[in-house]
């Protein structure tokens, strides 16, 4: 397993911009030198002295056979052309036309200081509020992406900490936080206010989170899937019990039937929510639909596919390098890539038909695929070290990325919102607002 490590913070503050240092600092003031083998400064020359062959001080008219040489130099060099100093060569045509509108650089860049170094853990979400939440070693900060602000939500205590993964609920107010204690508390980000702690079911730290509505589940080192109505005081009401090693990735489909969980035992298991709906938690047995040992590694990465309900993705760990998809109705494995490096996590798009990937050794890069074909859009460096976590922002436009080397990446992959078209104005009538007297 890879352990966490732990740097003193020292002077850096914890989601500050990396950006705008940058751009302030010299580093970024190298100057442009053109290539001047691909330039054409005979054309140039000859178009600034206007085609003039003669002397300068020469005021005799132009012979006959110099103007038939002024007619052939203008057709070498090709007088339509308008440009100065032009460059030769033209760049060739992208073949995949949609990287052209694809930054390969990222927007902003935040650090991130102790940010644990750990593929098994979950320490990056996005909240349908537009927060996102971040758990750097013992601390989780939330970070606003309407107006750029950060706020230290919470520190652990040393002995119950780290903080081992992070998960928002849907309404983008409560954030889950699971602790390397096995417990799980709950809280209110707008109140900054802890309601509850989950101390039962796991026997060790709990590195996977998610929600299906009221329910949050839980995947811990113990092997166990836990299942937790947070609405209630005895909070379990189902146990799945299948994977042998430590739970990496929990998904639950978006219409809540189906549950993905991926381990470090190489499997992926879908578990389907009606055989899980029984209130006695002491009836721990309950059997998955679909067992799918296709990876050779860790699987972590799980993404459902949002125009596609039976369409799973998964992505293994080293070794495996593979991004797989999966019927989730038939347990059919419909295709596989080897994208060549350790895959961590993956996003679908809301609103094309993509997926993006981030990558470990040896690139460290980030992958937009085109789905089904499966063709590389884009590929984006800025990373340093493997891409542990990502996150989508809830309109489904930018990915945020963070990686090992602690810093937090944002990226414009899926393209840029749509201006909301002005609502027609209305002509009401005079003294609309105002109390009729019948």
């Amino acid at each position: 397993m890879d352990a966490g490590r732990m740097r003193n913070k020292g002077s850096r503050f914890p989601l500050s911009d990396r950006t705008s240092r940058r751009k302030n600092s010299s580093e970024n003031l190298d100057r442009f030198i053109p290539n001047r083998s691909a330039m054409d400064f005979d054309f140039a020359h000859f178009m600034l002295t206007g085609g003039r062959v003669e002397k300068q001080n020469s005021s005799s008219p132009c012979s006959p056979s110099k103007e038939v040489y002024r007619r052939q130099l203008a057709e070498i060099f090709n007088m339509n052309r308008t440009r100065i100093l032009a460059f030769k060569n033209k760049p060739p045509a992208s073949e995949a036309t949609v990287s052209e509108s694809i930054s390969s650089a990222s927007e902003k860049t935040l650090d991130a200081p102790d940010l644990m170094d750990d593929f098994y853990l979950n320490l990056l979400d996005w909240g349908s509020g537009n927060t996102l939440a971040i758990a750097l070693s013992n601390s989780v900060y939330l970070w606003d992406a309407s107006d750029g602000s950060t706020n230290e939500l919470v520190t652990i205590d040393e002995e119950i900490g780290p903080v081992t993964s992070i998960r928002w609920a849907p309404d983008g107010r409560h954030l889950a936080v699971g602790l390397n204690n096995s417990h799980v508390q709950l809280w209110d980000s707008l109140a900054s206010c802890k309601l509850r702690t989950l101390t039962e079911g796991h026997r060790s730290r709990v590195g996977s989170l998610d929600w299906n509505n009221h329910i949050l589940t839980t995947g811990g080192m113990d092997s166990l899937i836990i299942n937790n109505d947070v609405r209630v005081r005895s909070h379990i009401i189902t146990t799945y019990r299948a994977h042998t090693q430590e739970i990496c990735g929990l998904r639950w489909s978006a219409t809540g039937q189906q549950l993905a969980s991926g381990g470090n035992d190489n499997l992926v298991y879908i578990w389907n929510i009606s055989n899980s709906t029984s209130g006695n938690s002491s009836s721990n047995h309950h059997r998955w639909l679909h067992r799918l040992d296709h990876h050779t590694a860790a699987v972590k990465a799980l993404s459902w596919c949002p125009f596609q309900s039976n369409l799973l993705a998964s992505g293994g760990g080293v070794g495996d390098d593979c991004i797989k998809f999966w019927n989730a109705h038939t347990g059919a494995c419909l295709n596989s890539v080897d994208t060549g490096s350790q895959v961590c996590c993956l996003a679908w798009s809301k609103h094309e038909r993509e997926i993006l990937s981030s990558h470990g050794f040896n690139d460290n890069q980030l992958i937009l695929w085109k789905y089904p074909s499966m063709v590389k859009i884009a590929e984006l460096y800025g990373h340093t070290s493997r891409v542990l976590y990502m996150a989508q922002s809830s309109d489904g436009y930018t990915v945020a990325s963070a990686a090992a080397d602690e810093t937090l990446r944002f990226w414009n992959v899926f393209g840029t919102p749509e201006l909301a078209k002005p609502e027609p104005k209305s002509n009401p009538e005079p003294f609309a607002n105002l109390a009729r007297i019948r």
